[in-house]
């Protein structure tokens, strides 16, 4: 089901537990149920599914635009930009503030592949923050923060730029918490002002402008697949 684009895969367990989903016409709760695509058929609520083909886009998200699904505000969302009629799914999120790098796809096993804690897909940001961090500052981003209730992971920080009463940063991190980079600046004593995600491990944005999107070529497909 993730794999046609329907849900989520733990969107897809939570239909299967409620009794959504049939194989053959045979109602089935438990997650797992082994099919053959060839010869059996799904329907998930009333309706046959069949198997999508596989969707991969980079889209650069300006800032007050939405990465959830749904919003019950008829606020933006970053599925908005993006006029196709296929089901997408953002890889992880980035908050309405922030701007820049964000993937979608109808590839649920490829969706759990990135954003699960054990394949470090570094993502890469550059921030305006207020003053300057000092050299103890850098190596409290550097070497891991104690941030609510849990303590950051190795990250990078570089000094890209100093203004008068600014500076700005290139971050990079492994992880991917709610506000984590805009919390460790916080920490650090230089809250952001400006935020923007570059790049995905070795993807990008390149020339993509706030709102211009574009599909993933099969290079970049292969490597987010860790097929190289």
């Amino acid at each position: 089901m993730a794999q046609c684009g329907v849900a989520s895969r733990r969107k897809s367990e939570e239909l299967i537990q409620k009794g959504l989903v049939q194989i053959n016409g045979v109602t089935v709760r438990e997650p797992g149920f082994p099919i053959d695509p060839d010869k059996d058929e799904v329907n998930v609520a009333g309706k046959r599914l069949n198997e999508a083909a596989k969707i991969y886009i980079m889209v650069n998200k300006p800032k007050g635009v939405l990465s959830t699904s749904e919003d019950t505000h008829g606020r933006q969302r970053v599925l908005d930009l993006v006029p196709i009629k296929e089901r997408l799914y953002t890889v992880g999120r980035l908050d309405m503030d922030t701007e820049g790098l964000l993937l979608l796809t109808n590839d649920g096993d490829l969706t759990f592949y990135l954003t699960h804690p054990s394949h470090e897909f570094g993502k890469t940001y550059v921030g305006l923050v207020k003053g300057c961090p000092d050299k103890r500052s850098l190596e409290a981003f550097s070497h891991g923060m104690a941030i609510e209730d849990y303590r950051t992971a190795p990250a990078t920080i570089k000094v890209l730029k100093v203004n008068q009463d600014t500076s700005l940063l290139e971050m990079r991190i492994h992880e991917g918490k709610k506000r984590q980079i805009r919390k460790m600046c916080a920490a650090m004593g230089h809250p952001i002002i400006d935020l923007k995600r570059v790049a995905v491990g070795d993807l990008t944005l390149g020339n993509l402008k706030p709102g211009e999107w574009r599909y993933l070529n099969n290079d970049e497909i292969t490597y987010l697949k860790g097929e190289n």
